[in-house]
């Protein structure tokens, strides 16, 4: 049951919880290799019990953070100002939006925030935000060499019945094409798009994006850094596929430029643009340029997993499928049940709070030592 008006109270305890979660398997990234993947759990405890929750990803090369300066700047910044403050008061926390810098500590807060509020109003935020409860997916194929590439690939559909792909590219022209054709003739027809985190130069990514059409590809992400403006518009124009925003597209500043670029998709990740708050704003402004929007990949585990998919929830069906299919990565976690994928989809719970998925006991034990 939702709270009696008035009852909320005020925040009283913030705490930070980092954890590290082991891969399954040796991850390749556009700025890395990795065997781990490190967190940090915020915790938001109001006077009269009320708890919020939410899970930032810690990877300097994303982020610009580290454990331990994430820590110190709650320490220091945020923890001050978010002792006594009341969770329903937008006005409040506008004051934490004004620091400059510090994107991933604000992200973390703004969700834990809206978990506060959910909680307190005794229904998720899925439904709170008018969304439904199933939510599509797809499948993220990380770098590796063609053949490995099209086993991972079929071996997602086969146990989670995706029906989209997003393929990693930037391992060089010739290797990407090639994984692509060993996708395809591993899995057959499948709706397939591709993401090279800017690998190449703007130069030569129309010729590559028309590679790309030509190998039966849908969307074309980051071929290249974007320059909102001028240069997107005219790049947008020589390219065959429709272009998805991604890493240069923070805020929704540089959301609006793009959009009034031409930017016919943006892609939205929580952490990347300060909380569900900022990334409900970008989806809002880029519905009224008729562009679509997506929920994009972070690395979450199963808690930011759930967060991000509270957001996807109430995005329009029609665009591209959620990519907060990540989780299924790691070989353990700290939730007491993690997500669940079955034929391409998941379903959101129907309880408030994403405190009561969390075993803290398991927290404990995979703190980084």
């Amino acid at each position: 049951m939702a709270r009696e008006a008035g009852l909320s109270g005020r925040i009283e305890r913030v705490e930070l919880f980092p954890v590290r979660l082991p891969y399954g398997r040796t991850m390749v990234w556009a700025s890395s290799r990795e065997s781990f993947a490190d967190f940090m759990i915020l915790r938001l405890t109001t006077q009269d019990g009320a708890v919020g929750v939410s899970e930032g990803v810690v990877k300097t090369a994303w982020t610009g953070a580290t454990l331990r300066t994430l820590s110190l700047a709650f320490e220091e910044i945020f923890t001050p100002m978010l002792i006594g403050l009341d969770p329903q008061n937008d006005a409040a926390l506008a004051k934490i939006e004004k620091v400059r810098e510090n994107n991933l500590a604000k992200a973390m807060i703004d969700v834990a925030v809206w978990d506060l509020r959910a909680s307190l109003a005794g229904t998720p935020l899925w439904r709170l935000w008018g969304g439904r409860q199933t939510v599509d997916l797809s499948w993220c194929v990380t770098r590796q060499e063609p053949t490995a590439m099209a086993r991972e690939a079929e071996a997602a559909i086969r146990d989670h019945g995706f029906r989209t792909l997003k393929m990693k590219g930037g391992q060089g022209m010739e290797t990407d094409i090639a994984a692509l054709r060993e996708i395809k003739r591993a899995i057959g027809d499948i709706l397939i798009y591709v993401d090279c985190n800017g690998a190449y130069a703007a130069a030569d990514a129309p010729d590559y994006v028309a590679r790309l059409s030509g190998e039966g590809v849908s969307v074309a992400e980051d071929p290249c850094r974007f320059a909102a403006g001028r240069a997107f518009a005219e790049l947008k124009a020589k390219c065959q596929l429709p272009l998805l925003v991604d890493g240069d597209c923070r805020d929704l500043a540089s959301a609006r430029i793009f959009l009034e670029s031409g930017a016919q998709s943006i892609n939205l990740k929580i952490q990347k643009a300060r909380g569900f708050t900022e990334n409900r704003r970008i989806a809002a402004v880029s519905h009224a340029h008729g562009a679509s929007v997506n929920v994009g990949l972070f690395g979450e585990s199963s808690l930011g997993s759930l967060a991000a998919l509270q957001l996807a929830a109430s995005l329009p069906e029609g665009s591209l499928p959620a990519e907060v299919s990540g989780f299924l990565l790691f070989g353990e976690e700290y939730v007491r049940e993690p997500l669940s994928i079955a034929n391409g989809a998941t379903t959101l719970p129907d309880e408030p709070g994403f405190a009561q998925t969390i075993n803290w006991q398991k927290v404990e034990r995979l703190r980084p030592a």
